[in-house]
C-alpha cells in the first residue's frame, strides 16, 4: 500500500468519524466545501478527494455534480464498522477510563515514535485549541475526541484506529463531567502541555507515562472507580 493510498484511507476514516461518532453530519446533510475540509484535515484536496471516492464506494456518502457531497439518506452506519456496537453498548465509564488506561498511553507512545511532522503539528494545534477552550469555558469534546484520534492515527496502528469509538465515548463522558469539576478542566490543561512537550521532543517513554498520568487524574478527579 501506498503512503497516498493509506493517506486517503486515514481520511476517509476520518470523515467516516465526524459521522458515526461525532455526529457532525447526519443523512442528507451536505459536507464543507473541498477547500474547509482538506484545511480541516490537513491534507490535500488531491487525497481528500480520493476519501471521498472511497467513502461513495462504500455507500456513505454521495457526491453530486455541481451541488457537493452529502451524507447518503439510507446510510447506516453499523453496516461499516464491525466494532461499532460497542459505541451503542451501555458501559459505564469506569469501564470505558479503563479501556484507556490500557490502551492510549501505548498509543501515545508509538505516536511519538512514528508520527510524520505534519501528524505531530496536528497533534500539537489541536491540544493548543484545547487549551484555549478550557480557559474560555468553551465545550472542547469535538476537539478532544480530534486529539485523541490524532494521537491513534499516528501510531500507524489500523487496530489502534478501529478502538477511536470506544475511546472517543469516554471521552464524551469525561467532558460532560468535567463541566462539574473544574478542577478537572485544570488537570487537563497541564496535563496536556506535559504530554505535548515529550511529543515535541520525541521522548516516548515520557509521553507514555505523561498520557497515563492524564488518565489517572481524570479517573481521580470525575470520582471513578480507581483501577487497582
Amino acid at each position: 500500500m501506498t503512503k497516498e493510498k493509506r493517506l486517503s484511507d486515514d481520511v476517509a476514516d476520518s470523515i467516516l468519524s465526524m459521522i458515526t461518532i461525532e455526529k457532525r453530519f447526519k443523512a442528507g446533510d451536505k459536507l464543507p466545501n473541498e477547500n474547509e475540509l482538506s484545511e480541516e484535515l490537513g491534507v490535500s484536496r488531491t487525497t481528500l478527494r480520493e476519501a471521498i471516492r472511497i467513502l461513495a464506494a462504500g455507500n456513505v456518502v454521495e457526491i453530486q455534480r455541481g451541488r457537493g457531497t452529502f451524507v447518503k439518506e439510507n446510510f447506516e452506519e453499523n453496516t461499516l464498522d464491525e466494532l461499532s456496537v460497542l459505541t451503542s453498548a451501555k458501559m459505564n465509564a469506569d469501564d470505558l477510563y479503563e479501556m484507556r488506561l490500557i490502551f492510549e498511553p501505548e498509543a501515545a507512545y508509538y505516536a511519538t515514535l512514528r508520527a510524520t511532522e505534519s501528524e505531530l503539528q496536528r497533534i500539537i494545534s489541536i491540544g493548543e485549541n484545547i487549551e484555549q477552550l478550557i480557559l474560555e469555558d468553551k465545550d472542547r469534546t469535538l476537539e478532544e475526541q480530534a486529539f485523541h484520534r490524532s494521537i491513534a492515527k499516528a501510531t500507524h496502528n489500523d487496530f489502534m484506529n478501529k478502538l477511536m469509538p470506544v475511546i472517543q465515548e469516554a471521552i464524551d463522558k469525561g467532558v460532560t463531567l468535567s463541566k462539574k469539576k473544574k478542577v478537572a478542566s485544570e488537570d487537563t490543561v497541564t496535563d496536556h502541555r506535559i504530554l505535548m512537550n515529550f511529543m515535541k521532543s520525541r521522548n516516548a517513554e515520557g509521553a507514555r507515562n505523561a498520557m497515563r498520568i492524564h488518565i489517572l487524574h481524570a479517573i481521580e478527579r470525575l470520582g471513578l472507580e480507581k483501577t487497582e
